[in-house]
């Protein structure tokens, strides 16, 4: 693994009105690294994720991808950077197919004159997106299925491998596991170490800590809008990582 950030921020602040969000917080993470970030509710985790998202632009501090610096204006501007973001709610269209899903927004036409007329490319579409699931190991009866007809665990399966199939440097994902079943979290967790080894950097956002120790490399534990605990997940326990999180204590 890469030790070096693909993307960090160093000493971001926000405030919203007199309430102090983040201060100070420095956050990195690496190509094929999965960071853990944790935290008790009000820690400042969701901030941190709209800063990194391109959601909200930080008060103070600096943001940097690939070394040099950047400024977000907007997700999109995050997005056509190689950064994906997928939240609580994955955002599939129940009604579209697999590979609609998966190229929602980026749809494909077909050369020539029914292009121009807005024809899509919809077995390209097809074939591309079972080949992009299949990278991260994610196998659906099929690209042409419904969304409506697969499973939870289906779904945000392939939310996350719509996510790594665009991404080309980082991948933040906010409680990918909420609401499943511990088969349906299997999968999901399957499909982050398959987004890890090719080569994303992946940030996972999870109160479901038994899920943050068994996929992680590093934690990451704000507390009060600070990063109050930067550590290799193997230094934790779960012990050690609910007083973190709770500031009774650091890692193990």
């Amino acid at each position: 693994m890469n030790t070096e950030p693909v993307y960090q921020v160093r000493g971001v602040t926000k405030k919203y009105g007199n309430v102090l969000a983040l201060d100070g917080v420095d956050f990195a993470v690496a190509a094929g690294e999965v960071v853990g970030l944790v935290g008790d509710n009000g820690a400042g985790k969701s901030t941190l994720v709209k800063v990194l998202s391109g959601a909200h632009r930080p008060d103070q501090g600096e943001m940097l991808l690939d070394g040099a610096p950047v400024q977000w204006h907007s997700p999109q501007e995050a997005l056509e950077s190689g950064i994906e973001t997928l939240y609580q709610d994955s955002s599939l269209a129940p009604d579209l197919t697999v590979s609609a899903n998966v190229f929602l927004g980026r749809e494909e036409v077909v050369p020539g004159l029914w292009g121009k007329l807005g024809f899509l490319a919809n077995r390209r579409m097809d074939d591309v997106a079972r080949q992009e699931l299949e990278k991260v190991g994610i196998a659906v009866p099929s690209s042409t299925r419904t969304v409506s007809r697969l499973s939870g665990g289906q779904r945000q399966a392939v939310a996350i491998g719509r996510a790594a199939a665009w991404a080309s440097k980082v991948i933040i994902l906010d409680e990918p596991t909420n609401h499943l079943g511990a088969r349906q979290s299997a999968e999901v967790l399957e499909v982050i170490k398959q987004a890890r080894a090719k080569g994303l950097a992946v940030v996972f956002i999870s109160h479901t800590l038994p899920h943050v120790l068994e996929v992680t490399d590093r934690i990451v534990v704000l507390r009060l809008g600070r990063v109050s605990v930067d550590a290799p997940t193997s230094t934790f326990t779960p012990d050690s990582l609910v007083k973190a999180i709770t500031g009774l204590s650091g890692a193990a």
